[in-house]
């Protein structure tokens, strides 16, 4: 039994060795630039009104592949003069590079494409059961 456990342990460092330090493919790896755009979304709630991957606030749109949908001039244009519900954000021209690069890397990196009459009005999916 106390080898049973002793080599799961050992392969359990080594998987969590390769998963937090392996490059995943098509460059997912966060950046520099990446991660502070991260801050960037952190700092400004972002997530109080947006969701990445399903997960946040329900009062604006997703915003994982919003990239794809609105792109790069799109994102600065929402974000610099907002929209009837969301505000304008007086960003830096770096803050506001690096929430482009976040938001592209996020793109990249997942889908999120949930009809609107699958969404809750608590921000939750509704999720029929198999």
């Amino acid at each position: 039994m106390r080898t049973l456990l002793s080599t799961l342990s050992v392969l359990f460092a080594v998987y969590s060795y390769l998963v937090y330090t392996g490059a995943p493919e098509r460059g997912t790896v966060a950046s520099a630039e990446v991660r502070t755009g991260m801050r960037v979304w952190q700092e400004n709630n972002c997530a109080g009104c947006h969701q990445l991957y399903g997960l946040g606030g329900y009062m604006g749109p997703d915003l994982t592949n919003t990239y794809s949908l609105k792109g790069e001039a799109g994102i600065r244009t929402f974000v610099r003069y907002g929209t009837g519900r969301m505000p304008a954000h007086a960003l830096t021209d770096p803050d506001l590079d690096a929430l482009v690069a976040f938001l592209t890397w996020v793109d990249r990196s997942g889908q999120s494409a949930v009809p609107a009459e699958a969404v809750h009005w608590t921000g939750t999916y509704l999720i029929e059961p198999r």
